[in-house]
């Protein structure tokens, strides 16, 4: 530790994941590994600052209890991103007074934690949305805000302890460390350690998501089999109920923005957790992999906003909200939409979203 601290003072060349690729030495992969993390750091941070207000300005958006969990996500997905500053300012040699292998340990740690939240919580709104679906008459009384609460400290409670045993020798975490050299090369991961997160938060994850939105979709398939079923045979009497209907489910779309969600956080994440299991068994080892995964699927941080925002349509109207005051030229053209003609302020909100 101390051995790598003296050899970067001594003006060694800097430990850059990327240099494993084979650049010219004339090409500085550290410059490359920085805009990277810096861009995605932007990204993230600003779009997240950006669900977080809009959540907060939007009230129509509280209606759902999942919108609680859409927040804490955010903020998980906005302290990743305030983390990987760390990263880069190691790369740009401002760390060098700190303990690597601490530094890199913590950092890993928190990255872990908070990637745990962002999963769990996507796995609990899926259960929500299932209850909300198949059990509509006694969703009320099933989640209560103080049980939704409950859910959330035991999320991050549950995220901070699983990955709690690799500060104490057995295993590491993931690769977000190994812009560190220590924990690329001195921080080894462990099969038995591996084998305990994936069991214990992957795997439960993803088949709480398969079983809860396949649930879900078969339902609204069926549904909408029985409309079908219904139009055709009182198709002059069922026009105006079929519209109703469609109209008066905003579970269903919701669902959908949510299942989006999910599946674009699980495309981004099975590289990694594909590579993290082939390194603990032995069987492939790569820093340039490590490299890339790990910063693809904390890419996730970011598409998660860009999804909500492109997907839900009181989020856009939070959102146009938000930025209406930043262009003065929309002014008059909204103002004249607010005046005629006055809308019944008992419509339903559910229609909206």
């Amino acid at each position: 530790m101390n051995s790598s601290s003296d050899a970067n003072q001594s003006g060694s060349p800097p430990f850059c994941l990327l240099a494993a690729v084979g650049y010219p030495h004339y090409l500085d992969t550290c410059v490359l590994e920085v805009v990277v993390i810096l861009f995605l750091t932007v990204l993230i941070i600003a779009g997240n600052l950006v669900v977080i207000v809009v959540f907060h300005c939007a009230p129509l958006l509280h209606h759902h209890t999942t919108s609680h969990f859409i927040q804490t996500m955010a903020y998980a997905d906005l302290l990743v991103g305030v983390s990987c500053l760390v990263p880069s300012l190691s790369l740009l040699h401002n760390l060098r007074h700190l303990n690597e292998e601490l530094t890199c340990k913590v950092f890993g740690y928190m990255v872990s934690v908070l990637k745990s939240v962002s999963m769990a919580s996507l796995a609990c709104i899926s259960v929500d949305r299932y209850i909300a679906i198949t059990r509509p008459l006694s969703y009320a009384t099933l989640v209560t805000p103080c049980r939704l609460r409950v859910c959330i400290v035991l999320i991050w409670v549950y995220s901070a302890l699983i990955f709690l045993p690799s500060f104490f020798g057995w295993g590491k975490p993931g690769y977000h460390g190994d812009i560190f050299q220590w924990c690329a090369d001195s921080w080894k991961t462990n099969p038995g350690f591996s084998t305990f997160i994936v069991a214990l938060l992957y795997a439960p994850a993803a088949l709480i998501v398969c079983f809860t939105y396949g649930s879900i979709f078969r339902i609204c398939r069926q549904h909408t089999k029985e409309i079908t079923q219904r139009h055709a045979r009182f198709s002059s009497q069922i026009e105006g109920e079929k519209s109703e209907r469609c109209e008066g489910h905003p579970d269903k779309r919701y669902a959908m923005v949510l299942f989006r969600i999910t599946s674009v956080f699980y495309v981004l994440w099975m590289p990694y957790i594909l590579y993290f299991l082939l390194e603990s068994a032995g069987l492939y080892q790569h820093k340039v992999a490590s490299f890339l995964t790990t910063w693809l699927a904390i890419s996730n941080s970011f598409c998660n906003c860009v999804i909500y925002s492109l997907s839900n349509s009181v989020f856009q109207k939070g959102l146009g909200r938000l930025f209406r005051p930043l262009v003065p030229s929309c002014l008059g053209c909204t103002d004249a939409k607010k005046a005629p003609p006055p809308v019944s302020p008992r419509q339903d909100p559910r229609c909206q979203v």
